[in-house]
Parts: C-alpha cells; structure tokens; sequence
C-alpha cells in the first residue's frame, strides 16, 4: 500500500496536468453551481463513498470512490460512477478524479461522516488536480438522529440505520457502491421525513446538516 499511497498522495504543488484535464478542469471551474432553493423532487443529489486503507485522511490510502444520483426521489441505477485507484498512472488517477467533479456537476453531496469522506476527497483533490474541494454536504450521519429521533437520539454506525430501516444489509463488509446504494435508500426515506419537517429545499437541508452537527458536537 504503500505505492499507492505515494501514487495517490504527493507532496508539494499538483504535477503538470495532461491538456485533457486542464482543459476539463477550467470548463468545471466555469460551471454555475446548481440552484438549491428548488424542491427535493427538482433537485439532483449525488451520494457518495469511499473505499480507503484506514480512517485517518491525514495518513492513509484512498482506495476507491463510488457516487450515485438520487434525483425526483428516485435512485437512477444508470447515472452513478465507480472509480478504483488499483491500476493506472499519473494521468489516470487524475482523469478519475476529474470525472468525479464532471459527474457531481457541483450540486450537493450526500455521504455518511463528511469528516471521514470528505477528508480523504479534499486531499486527493488538492494535491493532484489544485483543487480546493469544498461542495455543499448532507451529512448522514448527523442528519439522521435529528430527522429520527425516535429511532436514534445519537450518531450510530451505519449498520444501525440499516437495520432501523429494514434494508438488506448483506455482509458487513460492503463495498463503496453497495455502500453507495445504502445511503440513496436511506437517503430517500430522509427525504420523505425532512419534507414533513417543512424543510422542503437542498439549501434548507444543508442548513439542518450543518446545525445538527454543530449542535451535537457542542453538546
């Protein structure tokens, strides 16, 4: 592992991008963001994992990225992206990462730990392509106690949410796409509680993520 890790993680600025990259990287970086006042319905939400040596972004390998689309409350099997960071070069790695940005088109990211997947993104980002990668997160792992209280007050391992909703979990040792999956399901049944909730809109979700993980951490 570690190869990979020096291949994925360099020191210093990002290497000279292949022209390909540049040229896509300056195309992504000119894109609107999309708008996020719109109904969940309206809204494209890209969920995402990752498949990594260890815990810590700081220290160990990024092994792999899954993203799926979850958009008019439907999971759409045919627009996701699954990258493995196994086989490949410089230029590569590079392109997989850059279609990771083409494919979530700026709009909001669905994960469960945003420090944990986040994490290991915001370095892979940085230090291949220059790219500060800062979208806008729903955070799971926060969200779900403050959506369901009665069914968990406190953040859990994801295997609790699995099993609170009845999903087949299969072997614990999921892959980051069947993970991927897991969290679309979970995620459209969140939907369905934060509408109730008279939170109807992505920006009004992001809001609710970042202040029921604000005020658990400070309580």
């Amino acid at each position: 592992m570690l190869g990979l890790k020096k291949f994925l993680f360099k020191s210093g600025s990002p290497a000279d991008l292949p022209e390909d990259v540049l040229a896509a990287l300056a195309a992504w970086r000119s894109m609107p963001a999309p708008v996020l006042d719109d109904v969940h319905f309206h809204t494209r939400y890209i969920v995402v994992d990752i498949a990594s040596s260890g815990m810590n972004p700081d220290k160990d390998e990024l092994l792999g990225i899954a993203a799926g689309t979850v958009r008019q409350s439907t999971i759409l099997p045919a627009d996701a992206l699954s990258i493995d960071f196994a086989q490949g070069n410089d230029a590569t790695v590079e392109r997989q990462l850059m279609a990771l940005l083409q494919f979530a088109a700026k709009g909001p990211l669905v994960t469960y730990h945003v420090s944990y997947v986040g994490g290991f993104l915001q370095r892979a980002f940085k230090e291949r392509l220059g790219v500060d990668f800062q979208p806008q997160w729903v955070d799971l792992a926060w969200l779900l106690p403050a959506m369901f209280s009665d069914k968990g007050g406190s953040v859990m391992p994801l295997d609790h949410w699995i099993g609170v909703f009845g999903l087949d979990a299969g072997s614990t040792r999921r892959s980051a796409m069947e993970n991927t999956l897991m969290l679309a399901r979970i995620f459209q049944m969140l939907l369905v509680r934060a509408s109730g909730k008279g939170i109807d809109t992505a920006a009004q979700l992001i809001d609710e993520s970042r202040a029921s993980s604000f005020l658990r951490r400070t309580h």
